[in-house]
């Protein structure tokens, strides 16, 4: 007697084939992370103390949400700091990696040169520079906080006087003075996004120009919509990139808790918090910004 697999769906095929790339993830996940996980809801729910044998847990409830949002003096600011500052570099950061990579498929002498110079960040952040670069800053902030504050001034009032929304001109204000940020965060966006601008079947541009488009509206018709489950991707990159970052304040802080200071189950609680509202907000990015992408067949 044969065995007959049931028949599947176009659609049913296309979802078996996602679930199998994806199930090294949930298998790893099960094996290594779903048991850690568990423990850190366990610890935040005590207070974790010391002993001979290792360390005793007391079930304390919610105390320790508690004090992270109403005793704590520094855990909310440096909360609504972290979570403001990502949201407003996210856009900057999604349209200064388009930018380059469009520039950088280009066609141009000293173009690899070029190229390995905008992944240069991703080298730079790590280890020893890192910390040169963190120093740098806080040499800026203390030293140069008048001159920059004077800077963004003489900024402000030129965009002023050419009639512009007070929005938007505070929004280039606080992404310029991001730029080193930016530019760190965008490495691998621009590796991403430069890898579907060549993905582009040449024969479709061919196609446009033969029809008559002009520039404007093949970036439109044609590479946008191409690129744009790209766009999803580095959206989600970027802003789990940016909320475990080296130099993140709030990573640092709740650290300084958990090491510094051996509050261990206020700092999970805290950790749980942040873990919390990263969901959040990717659960709306990806609704929002996938309803907009396309998927070519």
């Amino acid at each position: 007697m044969k065995l007959r697999l049931p028949r599947l769906s176009l659609t049913q095929k296309h979802n078996l084939a996602g679930y199998l790339w994806v199930s090294p993830f949930i298998v790893g996940f099960i094996l290594f992370f779903f048991a850690p996980m568990l423990q850190s809801f366990r610890f935040a729910v005590s207070e974790l103390s010391f002993t001979p044998d290792g360390y005793a847990l007391k079930h304390v409830g919610l105390k320790n949400f508690s004090y992270a949002l109403t005793v704590d003096p520094e855990f909310n600011q440096h909360f609504v700091e972290t979570i403001v500052a990502i949201l407003v570099n996210i856009p900057a950061v999604i349209l200064f990696s388009f930018f380059v990579a469009t520039v950088l498929n280009q066609s141009f002498k000293g173009r690899t040169l070029a190229r390995a110079i905008f992944f240069l960040p991703v080298v730079l952040t790590a280890g020893v520079l890192h910390e040169l670069e963190v120093e740098d800053l806080m040499y800026l902030t203390t030293q140069d906080r008048d001159r920059v504050m004077l800077s963004a001034a003489v900024v402000r009032d030129f965009f002023l006087d050419m009639s512009l929304p007070r929005a938007i001109i505070d929004y280039v204000i606080i992404a310029a003075s991001s730029i080193p940020r930016i530019v760190e965060y965008s490495a691998i966006p621009i590796l991403i996004f430069l890898a579907g601008l060549q993905s582009v079947p040449p024969d479709m541009y061919e196609c446009a120009r033969i029809e008559g488009a002009t520039g404007w509206e093949t970036f439109w018709k044609i590479t946008f919509p191409l690129v744009s489950p790209l766009l999803l991707t580095n959206v989600v990159f970027i802003t789990i990139y940016s909320f475990t970052a080296p130099g993140n304040a709030l990573v640092s802080y709740i650290s300084s808790l958990a090491w510094g200071r051996g509050i261990f189950g206020v700092s999970v609680a805290m950790s749980l918090m942040y873990f919390l509202a990263i969901g959040v907000i990717l659960l709306i990015i990806g609704f929002v910004v996938g309803r907009n992408v396309v998927y070519m067949e």
